[in-house]
C-alpha cells in the first residue's frame, strides 16, 4: 500500500523547495533588513518576487505593478466620468457600471502600455 496517493505527489512536486541565493555583505544585508522591514515584507519574498518580474520582463510577457494598475484605472474612470459631467451630460447608473466594467477590463493593459512608453523614454 503506498503512502503517497498520486494525487499527493502531484500538489508536493508544486511545493517550493529549490533555493536560489546570493551573499551579502554585513552593510548590504542591514540595508536588505531596512527595506523589507519598511515594506512589511520578509528578504526572501522579496527576491522572490524580483527573480519572477525580471523572469517575465525577459520572457517577453510584459507586466505592471499592481500600483500602477491601479493608478491607471482611477486616471480611466475620472476621464471617462468627467468629461460627460464637465459637458453637461448627466450619467445613469448603467452608463457608470459600464465604465466601471470597461475601466477593470484594460487598466493592466493600458499600464503595461504605459509602463513600456516610460521606458522607451
Amino acid at each position: 500500500m503506498p503512502l503517497l496517493s498520486d494525487e499527493t505527489v502531484i500538489q508536493k512536486a508544486n511545493y517550493r523547495v529549490n533555493t536560489a541565493g546570493t551573499k551579502l555583505n554585513c552593510d548590504e544585508l542591514a540595508a536588505l533588513a531596512k527595506y523589507c522591514g519598511e515594506r512589511g515584507t520578509t528578504p526572501g519574498k522579496l527576491i522572490r518576487r524580483l527573480i519572477l518580474d525580471e523572469l517575465s520582463r525577459d520572457g517577453g510577457e510584459s507586466t505592471a505593478s499592481v500600483e500602477l494598475s491601479e493608478i491607471v484605472g482611477l486616471r480611466l474612470m475620472l476621464t471617462n466620468v468627467l468629461k460627460p459631467l464637465a459637458t453637461g451630460q448627466k450619467i445613469t447608473p448603467e452608463v457608470f457600471d459600464g465604465i466601471m466594467t470597461e475601466v477593470k477590463k484594460r487598466k493592466r493593459a493600458v499600464a503595461v502600455e504605459a509602463r513600456l512608453e516610460a521606458e522607451r523614454a
